[in-house]
């Protein structure tokens, strides 16, 4: 037997400067009501009680929110109404009230007695999608969200025109090739070249067109290097060819990867260029071993730092001393290979021996492994658990905090 399908007219609406009424301020209308302030409506809340996240609105000035019972004739003006009351009754005279003036509403207890229905709803680089499936809601939701992760792994090609000739310097994250920004893979499908390093994730190349050209410009530490100078040649070679070039980096563009260094060198060269932001391994890396970088009451301060030189190199930029006198965390980058220096020095400017000492390699990854030391120890047990670079180290109370289940 063929199940009945509703039938609907799709359509966009312009609501700007428009009265829209919502009558309830539960968790349906924390839902809805972003969406349409964000289309320029004048929203109107009727509902006794709010959530606190309609109330904030209201406080801010996005929504008016009448704080009382619906009564008949509060849709006198409105354009659009969304019913989503607690009670069905409600939401029934809300919906007899808008048909009998000609107003277009949504109920959202059932949606079938409703004159208009939402679709499932998502954004796209500038793009509005919207899916109905005739009432079957769960099929709205699977439909809307492959066709937004074609959109943004390139599966489905939106482009109008071929991209114009230029760099995007884009974070690739800590590993997991998920963890990626939404952004960063949608440039990176429209890439003619990319130009990885060693930390970038590489399960994202399989994805790739076969005319993409890669160029491996990879940063072993303590070996072999790409030039910094060839890969900003590179990138500006490229470019001005008339090819759009993706420069994929471990973690963040500007944190500890030179990405500002390639961005004065293409502006400097007159090549269009973007920084896409990445989830840094600073970070995450120790969230996925459940190693919080600060917790209420135990750390307010964090600091990044590189250990890419020992602490008394004349190259180093480095105040040790403070550091040594923080209480709160450390995260300590490319710091494995000297962490009997930096671990010396630390406690020598007055951090406690006995101060916990998380270390995580290859976080977020398959390979991930955590070691639990302390900063008297941690230079020993690093070596005894043949720890290798990359590793985030974490140096504070925070490094103690996982739950004992999970150490």
């Amino acid at each position: 037997m063929t199940k009945h399908l509703e039938h609907h007219y799709f359509a966009g609406l312009d609501l700007t400067g428009k009265r829209v009424v919502v009558v309830g301020a539960g968790t349906v209308a924390q839902r809805r009501v972003p969406r349409l302030i964000n289309a320029g409506a004048r929203v109107e809340v009727i509902a006794p009680e709010a959530t606190p996240a309609v109330e904030a609105m209201a406080e801010a000035g996005e929504l008016i929110w009448h704080q009382r019972p619906y009564a008949t004739g509060d849709l006198d003006g409105a354009w659009y109404v969304v019913a989503c009351a607690t009670g069905t009754e409600v939401n029934a005279a809300v919906a007899a009230e808008a048909e009998q003036n000609r107003i277009f509403c949504v109920r959202a207890d059932d949606a079938s007695q409703g004159t208009a229905v939402t679709p499932a709803v998502a954004q796209h680089g500038g793009l509005l999608l919207g899916v109905l499936s005739g009432g079957e809601h769960r099929r709205s939701a699977a439909v809307r969200d492959a066709l937004v992760e074609a959109l943004r792994t390139g599966v489905v090609d939106e482009r109008s025109e071929p991209p114009s000739p230029g760099v995007a310097l884009v974070g690739g994250g800590p590993g997991d090739p998920d963890l990626i920004t939404v952004r960063g893979r949608q440039l990176l499908g429209r890439a003619d070249v990319v130009i990885t390093d060693r930390l970038a994730p590489r399960e994202l190349l399989e994805e790739l067109g076969p005319h993409v050209e890669v160029v491996d410009a990879s940063k072993i530490p303590y070996g072999r290097a790409a030039n910094q100078d060839v890969i900003n040649s590179l990138l500006i070679e490229h470019a001005k060819a008339g090819k759009f070039v993706v420069r994929l980096k471990g973690g963040d563009p500007y944190l500890f990867g030179r990405g500002f260094e390639e961005l004065l060198a293409c502006v400097e060269a007159g090549v269009a260029v973007t920084a896409v932001p990445g989830i840094t391994s600073a970070f995450a890396a120790p969230s996925a071993a459940d190693v919080p970088v600060t917790h209420r009451g135990v750390a307010h301060e964090v600091v990044v730092v590189s250990g890419h030189v020992g602490p008394h190199d004349e190259q180093s930029l480095v105040d040790w001393p403070s550091l040594g006198r923080l209480r709160g965390t450390i995260v300590l980058m490319m710091g494995v290979k000297r962490i009997a220096e930096f671990a010396a020095v630390l406690v020598e400017h007055g951090r406690d021996p006995k101060t916990p000492v998380a270390v995580v390699q290859e976080g977020t990854t398959r390979n991930q492994k955590t070691l639990r030391t302390t900063l008297g120890e941690a230079a020993e047990a690093i070596r005894e658990a043949e720890i290798k670079p990359p590793a985030t180290i974490v140096i504070g109370p925070v490094a103690d905090l996982a739950p004992e289940s999970r150490r």
